[in-house]
């Protein structure tokens, strides 16, 4: 019998239209780790992969991380029938001579992060997880969360995390400093750039960190407390709707970019936190939509092991794309998106009928995370300007290519020695040996005018690179000014579409053109008139380096640049209907003038995320 990946998922033959769907889909996600909680209770250990933090915080993690799906599920009134090992885990897990304690805080440390999911639960589900606890219990728990909340957070979005133990603090009772909730609360608004959108912290970032951290929390603090913070997160959030239904496709993707990506979704969690918090920034029956569908599109996914266990990765397993603080217990912040359950039935999240995306006419400037949505049927597409990355691991791949797209998602390189293989979709690689490459890493310079991003960029401090992206939809169009004192390879790339088995792509490539048409997918790459020709190219990408499909075909433009200034101009296109090959790709866009280019450039406007951090909105 042939197994089918896509079958262990949890999710798989859910219809996930009602709250009853959504309540089936929590328990169904969350069974098969029974079988991995320790003896105690305390520990939830998936596999033997290793995070950067050491085995007993990545067993918190897995113990903690369904509660931020739990806890709602039992505060809207679900039936969950494990509650007494989660009780029995959080009297262990505490308890210093116990041998599943989870180890003192002592410094920044992963497990301040899992105690806000603690701290969270704490005050949506008491009488499961505190009343039971006895006196010395429950000594020993306010014990650890005293004593964690004490050392420095990171400078980004883990400061709610102690908020939120100090909420559960506030709600049990138990006395603690209130100026130090106080104290965060004002440097988390101090990563506030407008528009509804923050930074994650005082880097050039911006990301669904923003969507499934920033505005997640905010959302539960407006939920829970009543101050002028919870107003401005509330005002917040109101805004940023206006600008994230953008980031999703018709059939419930979403775009993705940036880290953390094996949350998956987690991308739902802001739909989410507007119906807990009772915010209708859009008609409840988009939220509802946009939520629901999010979830549905994961719902044929291969996104599970055998077991039925999330795994690491995106579309598939795959620990390559992953980040250094992910352990196997990381996929299940995922739950965040269950938050809708805290509500009633009654609620208009649940009673109002599912509205279909309302699809771009035109493209859409983003200019707070640097982006133009790109019009573009079936997908959602986003020209991108580039952000700071280089704390990430492929940081160029999640932060830096010149387009995203929630179909055709981005690539992660996996061999830094091999400029002939490399994939660089939405790229453009240079090589001075033809072994090793650079790509852009982060900018000097990034302007917006009109609908069009400009970006200036050096691979080596040598080289200068002038971007124009400039959105011709379905096509986007690109244009690169170098200049080089030395002879330069050059690689760019389109976007990836999957690859058959035995060969049966039809692969075209020629002088100045290549494309590929698989079986659901067209994807083409020209050039519009660069100073030197450029030769196509139908790359057959290394497996498992794309985040939806394990194997990809990339068009791509090679060429030999000299030194001093060359031009590079190309047209992108890709598209799920592939009788587009007789259609839109005989009709490129022309390349645009450079003088007019050079205009726009003068007249853009600084990108809010590159703005310096601490600069007024």
């Amino acid at each position: 019998m042939t197994y089918d990946p896509a079958s262990a998922n949890p999710l798989a033959g859910n219809p996930l239209e009602t709250r009853g769907d959504m309540q089936r889909a929590l328990l169904d996600l969350f069974d098969p780790l029974l079988p991995y909680f320790s003896e105690g209770n305390a520990r939830v250990r998936l596999d033997a992969a290793a995070a950067h933090f050491d085995r007993a915080a990545a067993d918190l993690e897995g113990f903690a991380r369904p509660l931020w799906g739990l806890a709602p599920f039992a505060a809207g009134g679900g039936n969950f029938a494990h509650w007494d090992r989660y009780a029995e885990g959080i009297a262990n897990g505490t308890d210093p001579g116990h041998p599943e304690y989870w180890g003192q805080v002592n410094g920044r440390d992963q497990r301040m992060v899992e105690l806000a999911a603690l701290g969270f639960a704490l005050v949506l589900a008491p009488e499961k997880l505190w009343e039971p606890l006895n006196g010395r219990e429950r000594d020993n728990l306010a014990s650890y969360l005293l004593h964690a909340r004490k050392f420095d957070y990171a400078d980004n979005n883990w400061k709610f995390f102690r908020v939120f133990v100090d909420i559960a603090l506030d709600r049990l009772g138990i006395e603690h400093d209130r100026s130090l909730t106080k104290a965060y609360l004002t440097e988390l608004d101090g990563f506030y750039i407008g528009g509804g959108w923050y930074r994650d912290g005082n880097v050039r970032r911006v990301d669904h960190y923003i969507a499934f951290a920033m505005h997640f929390y905010g959302l539960i603090y407006a939920r829970l407390v009543e101050d002028d913070h919870a107003k401005r997160y509330r005002e917040r959030a109101v805004a940023f709707a206006q600008d994230f239904r953008h980031w999703f496709a018709e059939d419930g993707a979403t775009l993705p970019f940036g880290r953390s990506l094996t949350y998956r979704f987690a991308c739902a969690g802001f739909w989410a936190a507007l119906a807990f918090a009772d915010i209708e920034a859009l008609p409840w029956g988009e939220i509802k939509g946009l939520c629901l569908r999010h979830l549905r599109w994961w719902a044929d996914k291969p996104i599970a092991d055998r077991d039925g266990v999330l795994s690491i990765g995106y579309g598939y397993p795959n620990l390559l794309m992953s980040e250094n603080y992910n352990s196997a217990g990381s996929p299940y912040w995922a739950f965040k998106a269950f938050l809708p359950l805290a509500v009633s039935e009654n609620h208009p999240f649940w009673t109002s009928s599912e509205v279909p995306l309302r699809r771009l006419a035109e493209p859409v400037v983003l200019r707070h995370p640097g982006m133009v949505m790109m019009p573009v049927k079936g997908d959602v597409v986003a020209l991108s300007s580039g952000q700071e990355n280089r704390q990430m691991r492929f940081g160029s791949e999640k932060y830096a290519k010149f387009a995203y797209s929630a179909r055709y998602a981005f690539s992660v390189e996996s061999d830094e020695r091999a400029f002939a293989g490399g994939a660089f979709d939405s790229m453009l690689a240079f090589s001075d040996d033809g072994v090793h490459y650079r790509v852009r890493e982060a900018n000097e310079e990034v302007r917006l005018a009109d609908n069009v991003l400009f970006s200036k960029w050096s691979p080596w401090p040598d080289v200068v690179v002038e971007t124009w992206l400039v959105p011709a939809s379905p096509w986007h169009v690109r244009v690169h000014r170098i200049a080089t004192p030395r002879p330069l390879e050059t690689a760019e790339g389109g976007f990836a579409i999957p690859r058959r088995d035995f060969e049966t792509d039809a692969l075209t490539a020629a002088e100045g053109t290549a494309h590929a048409i698989g079986a659901e997918d067209f994807s083409g790459i020209r050039d519009l008139g660069s100073t030197v020709p450029r030769e196509g190219r139908i790359q057959k990408a290394p497996p498992n380096t794309n985040l939806i499909a394990a194997k990809t075909l990339v068009p791509q433009l090679r060429a030999k640049i000299p030194s001093g200034e060359t031009i590079l101009a190309c047209a992108v296109l890709a598209a799920r209907n592939t009788s587009v090959v007789t259609e839109d790709w005989s009709n490129p866009p022309a390349m645009p003038d450079m003088a007019a280019l050079d205009a726009l450039r003068a007249k853009g406007l600084t990108v809010s995320a590159m703005q310096a951090p601490g600069s007024a909105p």
